[in-house]
């Protein structure tokens, strides 16, 4: 790996990094934003700060709000030299959007969001494929969020079967391994995440992606964790791993292989956490 995740993965500017045509390897990232809640303003300097210091190559943000064009992410990547998309699961109303988004290093030619299944329920969730022209290919790309409360494990049962279903169907077996990044609100032994890390089958149909943290992180990984993070303490739930980086691979040439992983965005300046999510950041072989 070129730039080793372990210690505090300050790597200087977001995209100094000449050597990304030589790489072999990726660096990637997701955060829910936990989208504009206030402290706002002090959330998005410890949001961009984190990005300027971990240097992803791509990341992939949940819970992004946009208006009239105009998304939080926007105002996340300025000035960072990101490419970025952003793709809607839910109209809120007046103009206003609720979905995910990436940020990419590298040219994205392509970006579509894709319904997910709502379960009778009044949550509206999607996937955004984004397509990033790297100097190794292209490279499918996708993030999502999936419903939140406990008891709609068969919601999610539901939403990861078509995640696996677009991913297949979007990113074919020749190209370079698809990346599935996201909020999945479950843990490692929910059903939903044994289908993504293929554990168990849905509907008489499997997959497999591999679990990056599960694979090289330290730990239990926490992402939602009310007992340090402040955020996260106003629902009064306990500790848990939800947010993941899934990869298809490794590939018979050794590409999507987990090579590190740990937890991010876990540092409280001044009371003020990034997020009530923390991020997970990973190294791939690309």
């Amino acid at each position: 790996m070129d730039r080793p995740l372990e210690g505090s993965g300050a790597g200087g500017a977001a995209h100094g990094g000449s050597g990304a045509a030589g790489r072999s390897s990726l660096r990637v990232l997701t955060l829910n934003i936990w989208n504009r809640h206030d402290p706002w303003e002090a959330r998005l300097a410890l949001i961009r700060k984190g990005l300027r210091e971990l240097d992803a190559d791509v990341v992939g943000l949940q819970e992004v709000m946009s208006y009239e064009g105009r998304s939080l992410v926007d105002d996340i990547a300025e000035g960072l030299g990101y490419e970025i998309a952003f793709g809607a699961a839910h109209d809120l109303g007046g103009g206003v959007l609720f979905g995910n988004a990436v940020l990419s290093r590298w040219p994205i030619g392509r970006s579509q969001a894709f319904p997910l299944p709502t379960g009778e329920t009044d949550e509206k969730r999607s996937i955004l494929l984004a397509e990033l022209a790297s100097p190794r290919g292209v490279i499918p790309f996708f993030v999502t969020h999936l419903n939140w409360k406990f008891h709609h494990g068969v919601v999610r049962e539901a939403q990861v079967a078509a995640v696996a279903e677009i991913v297949m169907r979007e990113a074919p077996m020749a190209g370079l391994p698809p990346i599935v990044v996201g909020d999945f609100n479950a843990q490692p032994e929910a059903a939903e995440i044994r289908f993504m890390k293929g554990l168990q089958s849905l509907n008489q149909k499997s997959v497999y992606f591999a679990d990056t943290f599960g694979q090289t992180g330290k730990g239990p990984g926490f992402t939602f964790d009310p007992v340090r993070n402040p955020f996260a303490a106003i629902t009064n739930e306990y500790p848990r791993r939800i947010d993941y980086i899934f990869v298809r691979g490794p590939d018979e040439q050794g590409r999507g292989k987990p090579l590190a992983s740990r937890v991010v965005f876990e540092e409280l300046e001044d009371g003020v956490a990034a997020s009530d999510h923390y991020g997970v950041l990973s190294e791939i072989s690309i």
